[in-house]
């Protein structure tokens, strides 16, 4: 083999089911070989990776970049950064922007917003409703589809109308991501919770408890089987939640996956002071025992990916006295690398896990697998690379986002992505962005396209 881009020597990659001491040689963007270091090509440009591991590139397949049309909040530019800086190759953006992705115009609109402002590479998932059900099937290049079950902006969500969006959606191939609170309990639980004249966090988790989350996983997963499509339930974060996941999945229902988050696996609404309305999120946070469930749920191959949920907000939008007036989420995609890898050292996560979770199975879910989410031949070169057993503190004002408020701010994390690389483009460096935005949209109906576009 004669002279290639880029090497990455001296690390160990870690795969799904194995670690191995190995280099990669890197070409127009893709990986062309794996082997020992003296077994490689001569490069431009050399990595040591000494005492760094080398893994898949991590995709982030929640986010919410707001762009288009609130950008006040966020847009591509200022979250792909933060995605590079947290060791982020990829990510999946959700569609309630302004307008929201719901149509072939609107995602012109969206990929024109996006081009040329992002670090790394990304997909977008159309929203679903009964407003445009009709129009999806005109869609092309989208990931999947997102449906908000508790989203009184819209026509409620009845049995009759998942059936037939499904139906429509069953001849397209793409997976449905499934925000899963059943709208009927939310309705009742929230006048109620209200009328006793409740404002503080610990309302917002009463009026949105785990059998509500349990519900409408029940209701969406036997839909689903029955007309035969892909769910995806995002955010899972409760204790009932995850049961009936595992009791779905016991029955062998092949076409369902889930995520969780750092947040419901690492904070518990009783360490939290129950003033502090930033820390709103839906679903709620719940208890330290649902926490504890989602962990088992990890550990027992319940739960398929973990992702941040990115959503930020200002600090004037999160920060009220009354809990029901605080906008819902904060951010996420720079500190999920560190807090999870964290995790690995605190040994409640193995390396392999981590690859399966945070970048197997997300390119898995939204069917860009081996072109995402994996160290083989011919896939993309997307890989993040870190060093384990360096201790440093998260610090809200350091971080890239717009809006800076994370419930993560002073807490100590024990590892750092070093490199995070993008089709063999070294993006970032040491903390710092060394690349341009170059990242490109991802299609998972036209890999081919995708791949010689580089």
């Amino acid at each position: 083999m004669s002279l290639v881009d880029l090497t990455i020597e001296n690390t160990k990659l870690i795969f799904p089911s194995t670690i191995v001491e190995a280099g990669l040689a890197i070409e127009n963007g893709k990986i062309v070989k794996i082997a020992k270091d003296v077994n490689l090509p001569k490069a431009d440009l050399k990595l040591n990776c000494r005492g760094l591991l080398t893994f898949p590139g991590v995709i982030d397949s929640h986010v919410h970049f707001r762009d288009p049309g609130l950008t006040y909040k966020e847009d591509f530019s200022t979250g792909s950064m933060a995605a590079a800086a947290g060791g982020v190759t990829m990510v999946v953006d959700m569609p309630n922007t302004m307008p929201p992705l719901v149509d072939p115009e609107s995602f012109k609109t969206k990929v024109e917003a996006v081009k040329g402002k992002s670090y790394v590479d990304y997909g977008f998932l159309a929203l679903l409703s009964s407003e445009n059900v009709n129009k999806v099937s005109k869609l092309a290049g989208i990931l999947g589809f997102k449906l908000f079950m508790a989203d009184f902006s819209r026509k409620p969500v009845t049995d009759d109308f998942l059936f037939n969006a499904f139906n429509v959606i069953k001849n397209l191939g793409l997976p449905v991501a499934i925000h899963a609170e059943n709208p009927e309990d939310v309705l009742v639980l929230t006048k109620k919770v209200k009328h006793e004249g409740k404002k503080d966090i610990y309302a917002y988790t009463s009026a949105r408890p785990g059998y509500v989350e349990a519900k409408a996983i029940i209701r969406v997963a036997s839909i689903s089987e029955k007309v035969g499509i892909k769910i995806h339930i995002c955010h899972v974060s409760s204790k009932e939640g995850i049961k009936v996941l595992s009791e779905i999945k016991g029955k062998g229902f092949k076409n369902i996956t889930c995520e969780t988050c750092p947040h419901y696996l690492l904070l518990s609404i009783e360490e939290l002071n129950p003033a502090l309305t930033a820390f709103k999120v839906t679903p709620p946070l719940k208890f330290r025992h649902d926490a504890e469930a989602l962990w088992k749920g990890v550990n027992d191959g319940v739960i398929d990916t973990i992702a941040s949920d990115h959503a930020p907000h200002t600090h004037n939008e999160k920060f009220k006295n009354d809990v029901w007036e605080a906008s819902s989420g904060f951010i996420g995609v720079e500190t999920l690398v560190p807090l999870m890898l964290t995790q690995v050292v605190d040994g409640r996560l193995n390396l392999n896990q981590f690859t399966k979770l945070l970048c197997e199975n997300p390119a898995k879910v939204y069917g860009l697998y081996p072109l995402k989410g994996c160290i083989k031949v011919n896939s993309d070169a997307d890989l993040t690379i870190v060093k384990l057993g360096v201790e440093e503190k998260i610090k809200a004002n350091k971080l890239h986002s717009k809006t800076g408020f994370t419930p993560f701010d002073g807490w100590t994390v024990k590892a750092k992505p070093v490199y995070t690389i993008v089709r063999g483009i070294v993006i970032m460096e040491n903390g710092e962005i060394v690349g341009k935005p170059k990242g490109k949209l991802v299609n998972p109906l036209n890999k081919n396209l995708h791949s010689s576009n580089h």
